[in-house]
C-alpha cells in the first residue's frame, strides 16, 4: 500500500515533542465509565478487562492495549474508549498482567511480545459476547504486542476487520538507545523508577528469585530487562528479549488491514520503527507518519485526539 498522507495539523504549541507528549500523558483527562471483568488464564494466572459500552446493545468491540507500565485507566485509553462508545461500540482495555492495581498470581508478568495472552483474550470476548465484528487499537508498547500477533503464524478470527496502532517502537532495541539519549533522559528515568518500584513490590512475593538488592543495582532499562524481563520470560537476556519481541520482523505477514501511526518527532523511535519499504510492499499495512504528535500525544483543539478520529475513520473504512 501507499504511505499514507497524514491531514494531522496540531495547534502550535503542541508541535513541540515533549509538550505533547507531557501533556497527553499527564495533564489530559478524558473519563469514561469503566466496569472490571478478571479472566483466568490458562496458566493460573489473570488480567483484568476494563469495558466501557455503547447506549445501546453492540455487536462491534475494540480491544485495546496500553504502553509500557500503562493500564486501562490512563487518558490515552480511556479517550479512545469513550469516543468509540458515542460510535456504538463496545470497548475491550485490556489491563496485561501486574498492571491493574494487583500484583499477579506468577513470577513472569507482560512484555512486549506476549501474544498468547492476547490470544486468550480474544478467544474469550468472542466466545462470551458473540461480536460479529472486532477490531485492534494498540499503544507503544500494547502496539508492538498487537503487531505481532497479527503477523505471527496463527489463524486469525474472521471477525477481526482492521487494526490501528500508535507510537510503537517496533524495533525494541533501537527505541531502548533511542531512550537512552541526553534528551530522553527524564523519561527514560521515570519508566525505570516505575518499573524498579513494580519489582520490589514483586520480590516481595517472590523473594527467592528476585532481591532488592539486585534491582536497586539497575540503572538502565537495560539491566531491569536483563535482570527480570527476560528471565522472567525465558529469555536469554535483553538483546535476545529485544530480537524475538520486535514487531517489524512480523509486518511482512500481516494478512489484516492494519494502520501505523508513528510520528516523526517520536523522540522514542528509532528510524527503524517506521517500516517505509515494508508499508509500501504490503497489501494490509499502511503506514502514516505525522511530522508531530511526540509519543502517543496528537492532541487538538477538540476533546478527541487526532488518532482517535483516525483509529474510528481507518476501522470504520474497512468494514
Amino acid at each position: 500500500m501507499p504511505i499514507v498522507e497524514s491531514t494531522y495539523k496540531p495547534p502550535m504549541i503542541f508541535r513541540n515533542y515533549h509538550v505533547s507528549t507531557v501533556y497527553s500523558a499527564m495533564i489530559r483527562r478524558a473519563p469514561v465509565a469503566q466496569q472490571r471483568e478478571r479472566i483466568n488464564l490458562q496458566d493460573g494466572d489473570f488480567l483484568d478487562l476494563d469495558w466501557s459500552f455503547s447506549e445501546e446493545r453492540s455487536e462491534k468491540v475494540l480491544i485495546v492495549i496500553h504502553g509500557l507500565e500503562g493500564s486501562a485507566k490512563r487518558p490515552y485509553v480511556t479517550g479512545l474508549a469513550k469516543y468509540f462508545t458515542q460510535k456504538g461500540w463496545d470497548v475491550a482495555a485490556v489491563n496485561l498482567r501486574g498492571c491493574s492495581g494487583e500484583i499477579n498470581r506468577h513470577f513472569r508478568s507482560y512484555h512486549a511480545g506476549a501474544t498468547n495472552d492476547l490470544q486468550e483474550v480474544v478467544e474469550h470476548i468472542l466466545k462470551k459476547n458473540k461480536y460479529a465484528t472486532m477490531a485492534f487499537n494498540g499503544f507503544s508498547l500494547g502496539g508492538n504486542l498487537m503487531l505481532k500477533y497479527l503477523g505471527e503464524d496463527r489463524e486469525i478470527p474472521k471477525q477481526l476487520k482492521a487494526a490501528v496502532m500508535v507510537s510503537v517502537p517496533c524495533d525494541l532495541h533501537g527505541s531502548w538507545k533511542q531512550l537512552e539519549k541526553r534528551e530522553n533522559f527524564l523519561y527514560a528515568k521515570r519508566f525505570q523508577i516505575k518499573l524498579q518500584n513494580h519489582l520490589r513490590q514483586r520480590a516481595q512475593h517472590f523473594p527467592n528469585q528476585l532481591t532488592t538488592e539486585e534491582i536497586n543495582a539497575c540503572d538502565s532499562l537495560l539491566d531491569i530487562d536483563d535482570l527480570y524481563t527476560s528471565r522472567a520470560h525465558d529469555f536469554e537476556n535483553a538483546l535476545d528479549y529485544y530480537h524475538k519481541n520486535s514487531s517489524r520482523r512480523f509486518l511482512e505477514n500481516i494478512g489484516v488491514p492494519t494502520l501505523l501511526i508513528n510520528a516523526k518527532n517520536d523522540g522514542f523511535l528509532s528510524p527503524a520503527c517506521y517500516p517505509f519499504k515494508i508499508a509500501e510492499e504490503s497489501k494490509y499495512l499502511y503506514l502514516e507518519t505525522p511530522e508531530y504528535g511526540g509519543h502517543v500525544g496528537f492532541m487538538q483543539n477538540k476533546p478527541e485526539t487526532y488518532t482517535e478520529e483516525r483509529a474510528y475513520q481507518f476501522i470504520h473504512s474497512h468494514l
